[in-house]
């Protein structure tokens, strides 16, 4: 038993005045709170109570040892609270990374709502599409698709599926009509995203036969939010999420190409590195982003596909 703890044991038994009351409060038998006292006295070499039929007694020496032991006793039960306090009450600096994209779309309009029921959690979001390491970053969780996570240590907690389809512009398809098979997008521009070369594999499936679509294309950009923005304007096909473009098709400001062919989508994952004791913080952003994005994502429900 280290010195701290016999400390806060001598200051336990001289407040409740025996070892019999003590023992009752921490849950241990009088025999053994006496030894441990008696151990304490040998191991500073000073005896600290007289023991008598009419109970216990500080000596001169036990009264001044008595004191520190008090203040020992506080600084534990302050240290313990504090602990209850990391671990019953989500606070502090949660640092999360995401994708552009999906955090302009998304993650942010849910954020009021979060903030609301954590007062104490202050946010910093990084975004980009890039691959990233959580540590080298500083970040505490990451929103990541499939294709982003490469770290085979990460944990990662599924939240969504993310359903992709290949759309386009009413102004391009004017101008360079409509495919109806999956062999007419050789002719067209297929925009490509620079940051995830993973998501420029289209891969689709006519009739039960996967098909790798070669790409061409005039435009590539870093951001699947500025991929989103130029098909809008017109440039070109692009394969993108439909958390992005379902009120665009259902509103005509988007047209989905190939629908019959089934498109390839990926799953959506809160990740974090594997740690014992996951910070409350992380655990509270995770479970709640699960109850907000699930069974069915929002962008989803109610659409027609």
């Amino acid at each position: 038993m280290e010195l701290s703890s016999q400390m806060v044991l001598f200051a336990k038994v001289v407040e409740c005045e025996s070892f019999s009351a003590a023992a009752r409060e921490l849950g241990q038998t009088p025999s053994a709170v006496s030894r441990k006292i008696a151990h304490l006295e040998d191991q500073i070499g000073v005896r600290l109570l007289n023991r008598s039929k009419h109970g216990l007694k500080l000596t001169e020496e036990g009264r001044a040892f008595h004191a520190r032991c008090v203040e020992i006793a506080a600084r534990v039960s302050d240290a313990e609270n504090f602990a209850s306090q990391l671990t019953d009450h989500p606070k502090g600096l949660l640092r999360v990374g995401a994708t552009t994209a999906f955090a302009k779309s998304q993650l942010l309009p849910l954020m009021p709502k979060f903030l609301g029921m954590y007062e104490d959690i202050k946010l910093s979001f990084y975004l980009t599409d890039r691959m990233i390491d959580l540590d080298a970053e500083g970040l505490d969780v990451a929103i990541r698709f499939t294709e982003q996570i490469e770290d085979p240590d990460l944990i990662a907690r599924r939240l969504a599926t993310n359903r992709r389809v290949l759309c386009a512009a009413p102004s391009y398809l004017e101008r360079f009509g409509t495919p109806r098979r999956i062999e007419d997008l050789a002719g067209h521009n297929c925009l490509q995203l620079s940051s995830v070369p993973l998501w420029n594999d289209w891969h689709l499936e006519p009739e039960g036969s996967e098909t790798k679509i070669e790409l061409e294309s005039n435009f590539e950009v870093n951001s699947a939010d500025a991929l989103y923005h130029a098909t809008l304007a017109g440039i070109g096909i692009a394969r993108l999420s439909m958390y992005l473009v379902g009120k665009d098709l259902a509103e005509g400001r988007l047209v989905r190409l190939l629908p019959g062919d089934a498109d390839e989508g990926s799953e959506l994952y809160a990740v974090y590195s594997e740690k014992r004791n996951l910070p409350l913080k992380v655990r509270s952003f995770v479970d709640f982003l699960i109850e907000e994005l699930g069974p069915v994502p929002p962008w989803e429900r109610n659409l027609e596909a």
